[in-house]
């Protein structure tokens, strides 16, 4: 027996694929690209008018049909498969106020392909200034938190185990000389998205006479993505703008992975202010640094998404191509979400955080920690090698009894060791012992970069004019944002009057 079968050829879109992939992304364009897809019509009407592709009686026609769009009840709609996306839903309701022959207009020289990777870049442009923001606002909690402690002496660590006295303020410098970095990086990304792709079209431009540096200044951007194939099938603009917030969540998580410690009863260097810490429903007594456990979260959160960006768009072709269009996009602004959530929190952190300073003192003058300096002090005064002086002091080290060992008796058991070893030492006794103060440890060392307070204060005071650059080139940036809109309505305005 035959089985029948329906002729009727199905109708697009199948309701599963409008159900799992067009509902989802109607709505997403609803909430991240309605502005810009607004301003992308207004800003290729204009150029189209400039370029006498349209009529001035036309383009009155259109600007005066895009203003009569009723925006609620666009961001209202619900998707129902009449229409493909929001673009078209959009191009309905234009053509219905305004008639279908000249809302159809509209789209003359402009593919879907070229307004969607405008749209894109127009909403990554926004998202990679209010991260800089936020890094912005935590370098200046980090300055302020190692200007008052240019002189606080504290254990420096290497493979996790307590090294060299140093002090928190150059351990902060350190922190704020990778987030510098971390700007000077997403800088250079909005650099690289901030180029007009509008007038790419499908993939090849257009016969028709169109100016894309018209739109280009309409639109905000500062340069255009000029090769119509590189417009449309590269990706490189959103790719160096995850891997900068991978690499600033990679190193804001170890910062904050060493807080988290501090602030351990266990070391006790750091206390948080009662704002960022909860008690336990169960034990009283707990202050639990539960802010800086969501700030680790976040950042974890947000490298992870950065990787499944990458990791969506590696091996697609060269070209238009969906896997980086609008399933992947709402990822995007989720990553960039979670690290400014995490970075925002981490500067609030910061800035209530109480040092204990006698802990950290006390750190920094016990665990032989200042066993360097008294070796080179023995090369200095001596005339030792290095690797002589070394070996008296590792042998002092395994005699004395214990990390807490006063200075005094480290000192004695050098000198029993030095006539040990037929080495009898001239050095007064007050220059060894000095040469066992964590202060004094810091204080000589004066090289560039190093932890000597004035130089970690020179360095700050550098960090302080960079960041005042920086926060000229947001100010720049935010108001080129800003202003384009007022652009788009001053020439639209001097069209319709």
């Amino acid at each position: 027996m035959k089985q029948k079968h329906d002729t009727k050829p199905a109708r697009f879109p199948a309701p599963v694929y409008a159900e799992t992939i067009l509902n989802h992304n109607f709505a997403d364009a609803q909430r991240y690209f309605f502005a810009p897809l607004m301003h992308i019509h207004y800003a290729h009407g204009l150029m189209l008018t400039k370029q006498r592709i349209l009529t001035r009686a036309e383009a009155r026609t259109i600007l005066q049909g895009l203003d009569a769009l009723e925006r609620g009840k666009i961001l209202r709609a619900k998707y129902d498969g009449s229409v493909e996306d929001l673009f078209f839903y959009i191009e309905r309701e234009l053509s219905r106020l305004i008639g279908e022959e000249v809302a159809g207009k509209l789209h003359i020289a402009r593919s879907r392909n070229d307004i969607d990777v405008t749209l894109y870049r127009m909403k990554l442009r926004v998202e990679v200034l209010t991260l800089t923001e936020e890094l912005a606002a935590l370098r200046d909690a980090l300055l302020t938190l190692a200007k008052a402690n240019l002189k606080t002496v504290m254990p420096a660590h290497t493979h996790t185990q307590p090294a060299q006295p140093t002090t928190l303020a150059h351990y902060l410098s350190a922190a704020l000389e990778f987030i510098r970095r971390d700007i000077t990086r997403l800088r250079a990304a909005f650099a690289t998205i901030n180029r007009n792709p509008l007038g790419a079209c499908a993939i090849t431009t257009t016969g028709f006479p169109i100016n894309r540096a018209h739109t280009t200044q309409l639109l905000g951007f500062e340069d255009i993505a000029e090769n119509s194939y590189g417009a449309i099938g590269g990706i490189d603009y959103l790719l160096e703008a995850v891997s900068a917030l991978a690499t600033s969540a990679v190193s804001l998580g170890k910062f904050t992975q060493d807080l988290l410690l501090w602030a351990t009863q266990e070391f006790s260097f750091i206390r948080l202010g009662d704002a960022y810490v909860q008690t336990s429903s169960i034990m009283p007594q707990k202050r639990n640094p539960v802010a800086l456990e969501h700030v680790r979260i976040q950042l974890s959160k947000a490298f992870g998404q950065a990787q499944a960006v990458m990791t969506s768009v590696h091996n697609t072709p060269f070209g238009d191509i969906n896997d980086v269009e609008d399933d992947l996009q709402p990822l995007v602004y989720t990553t960039f979400s979670d690290a400014k959530r995490a970075v925002k929190l981490l500067a609030g952190a910061v800035s209530a955080i109480e040092v204990d300073r006698a802990a950290l003192r006390r750190k920094a003058a016990g665990s032989f920690l200042t066993m360097t300096e008294l070796a080179d002090t023995l090369v200095r005064e001596e005339g030792l090698s290095f690797k002589a002086a070394h070996r008296l002091v590792a042998q002092t080290v395994k005699r004395v009894p214990g990390i807490e060992t006063p200075a005094a008796e480290i000192v004695q058991a050098l000198l029993a060791v030095a006539e040990e070893h037929q080495q009898p030492l001239r050095t007064p006794r007050e220059t060894l012992l000095r040469a066992l103060s964590p202060e004094h440890f810091v204080a000589v060392r004066t090289v560039l970069g190093g932890p000597a307070p004035e130089q970690v204060a020179d360095f700050l005071r550098r960090q302080k004019e960079r960041a005042a650059a920086d926060q000229q080139w947001l100010k720049a940036k935010n108001a080129l944002l800003a202003a384009f809109p007022e652009k788009i309505e001053r020439e639209k305005a001097r069209l319709l009057a």
